[in-house]
């Protein structure tokens, strides 16, 4: 009998626009991530929900020119490790290709080998483009030591 590979969950995003992001914030603070600039200008936040509405997490991205910061990916503590996390990953990356991005970069201080299954190669802190690099997520709410990854796209 041969393992079969599961199937992408569909999703359907709802964009958050500032001011509606409380429940971002209250998943990202229970994840343990940061809150701080949320609200700020300049980041695009989606809600993710199956096809049945039923909600299943967050993500977001900070856009500049052709190249993006990709934000706040959360998954629900009820649906994790059932791919939804890969799932609204995969969204946003599509988002941001639509929207004319060709490197995506994220840093993070837990998630750095689902991101790697993703695809994404670790990158040294210099190497990130300075318009990524001065970003409050970047240069103030995540540690030094917190893992750099960058994904190219075609």
């Amino acid at each position: 009998m041969s393992a079969e590979k599961p199937t992408t969950p569909k999703l359907v995003a709802r964009p958050l626009l500032i001011g509606e992001r409380s429940a971002l914030a209250a998943a990202l603070k229970n994840a343990k991530l940061p809150i701080e600039d949320i609200e700020a200008p300049g980041r695009v936040f989606w809600r993710f929900e199956t096809v049945e509405e039923v909600p299943v997490g967050f993500g977001g991205l900070e856009l500049y020119a052709g190249d993006a910061l990709l934000r706040s990916i959360v998954a629900l503590p009820p649906v994790r490790r059932k791919g939804f996390g890969s799932a609204i990953v995969a969204a946003i990356e599509e988002e941001a290709q639509t929207r004319g991005c060709h490197r995506l970069c994220l840093i993070t201080t837990s998630a750095a080998e689902f991101f790697d299954r993703l695809g994404y190669v670790r990158c040294d802190r210099a190497a990130v483009p300075s318009a990524i690099s001065t970003t409050t997520e970047f240069a103030a709410l995540c540690a030094a030591s917190a893992d750099v990854l960058v994904k190219h796209f075609e």
